[in-house]
């Protein structure tokens, strides 16, 4: 087997990378600017039920974001579907928020059960997000 054979497609998986880590960033940075509360410093803090929602949040936007690769027929295709899926996680938090009052606050109180439940909705939601992408 030709090495040069493997490593054509280098190019195009560095360019959907790229775009995948940057598409992770922004949906993290954006997510941190809707919560009311303030992930980074409960963490840093210790506070588990941050850790816990962020967690599912982030695995909530990436199996979108791995389908909109896999899917794509281009790095904008990829970015396109990428926005949905970023779309839908925020409102995920959004209604969950309002549905589950002071949700923000109970995680800001390390209420673990809150924690538990918005990264469960979060991550159910970007299955199914996932799931719908397969066109």
């Amino acid at each position: 087997m030709d090495i040069m054979i493997s490593l054509q497609g280098l190019g195009d998986f560095l360019i959907y990378f790229a775009a995948a880590i940057i598409a992770e960033a922004l949906f993290v940075a954006l997510y941190m600017a809707v919560t009311p509360h303030n992930e980074a410093e409960l963490i840093k803090a210790g506070n588990a039920a941050a850790a816990i929602s962020l967690a599912g949040a982030v695995l909530g936007f990436t199996l979108p974001l791995a389908s909109a690769v896999t899917h794509s027929v281009s790095v904008l295709d990829m970015a396109v579907w990428s926005g949905v899926a970023l779309i839908v996680q925020l409102a995920v938090f959004l209604i969950a928020n309002i549905v589950l009052r002071d949700l923000s606050r109970r995680i800001e109180q390390g209420n673990v059960a809150a924690g538990i439940t918005l990264a469960t909705a979060s991550f159910a939601i970007g299955i199914l997000n996932a799931a719908s992408m397969t066109y």
